[in-house]
């Protein structure tokens, strides 16, 4: 039995070590998808807002980074600044200004009054050094820019123009609507903003790297972790028969002891 115990942790063992071999290649396979699509979404030019998302629709999961191009004006009095980002290392503050969409941008059967779209223009260490760096342009601008989803309901300031999330449900309260529901990292702006507000990256699912995982290799780890399981299982199962068949054995062996005296 201690032979059997051996060979099926062994084999339990080794089953983990596949599985853990299948979710590395899930993620591996997953980034390299998801770089494709990058860079094919990017080959291709921006996109309208409109042709990818319609104010006041859920957003859906995969327009995560995408890039789009929106025309409208930002509306100065809205400007929020979002507490506690951090950039390089540094914590700071990201610049959050309302821009009134023109027309929706092109988003099909959308009749109703200008949307509303939040824009995270760009970051600062210290907004009370920023100077002209947070004044907002006047007039109509072109942006382009990568979408990210609206992050959980939170709080904000209004009188003080502070804000610690980018929640579409909480800014609607505050900005009006109707809005989108999820918001725009600038990339670019014509006419161009002041240079010294530091542009943020493309944004990835979740925030972080490794979003999109390969559902065959992960089924497959799912698979292999279930056969260690089984492993373990069958041990199990072989002791409790031998201590099973032991318990048998001796009212038998007892009764033949007395039938003898």
């Amino acid at each position: 039995m201690l032979v059997v115990l051996v060979l099926l942790l062994g084999l339990a063992a080794v089953c983990v070590r596949l599985g853990v071999w299948q979710l590395d290649r899930a993620q591996l396979r997953g980034q390299q998808v998801e770089r494709q699509q990058v860079a094919e979404h990017d080959a291709a030019g921006p996109e309208r807002i409109g042709d990818l998302l319609a104010p006041q629709v859920p957003f859906r999961s995969e327009l995560v980074g995408r890039r789009v191009a929106v025309t409208g004006t930002y509306e100065a009095h809205g400007q929020l600044l979002v507490v506690d980002r951090v950039l390089d290392g540094r914590k700071g503050y990201l610049v959050l200004t309302p821009l009134r969409v023109s027309d929706a941008d092109g988003s099909a059967g959308w009749s109703g009054a200008d949307p509303v779209l939040p824009v995270v223009r760009g970051w600062v260490a210290d907004p009370t050094d920023a100077g002209d760096l947070l004044a907002v342009p006047d007039g109509a601008v072109t942006i382009t820019g990568y979408l990210q989803v609206s992050e959980a309901s939170g709080a904000g300031d209004t009188a003080a123009g502070r804000t610690d999330a980018i929640s579409s449900a909480w800014l609607v309260n505050t900005w009006g609507g109707p809005i989108y529901s999820g918001y725009l990292v600038l990339a670019e702006v014509r006419p161009p903003q002041p240079t010294g507000l530091a542009v943020l990256g493309r944004p990835t699912f979740g925030g972080g790297g490794g979003g999109s995982w390969n559902l065959q290799n992960l089924a497959y780890a799912v698979q292999w972790w279930i056969f260690g399981g089984f492993a373990l299982f069958l041990w199990v199962r072989l002791v409790k028969d031998e201590a099973a068949g032991d318990g048998e054995e001796t009212p038998a062996g007892a009764a033949e002891t007395r039938v003898a005296a």
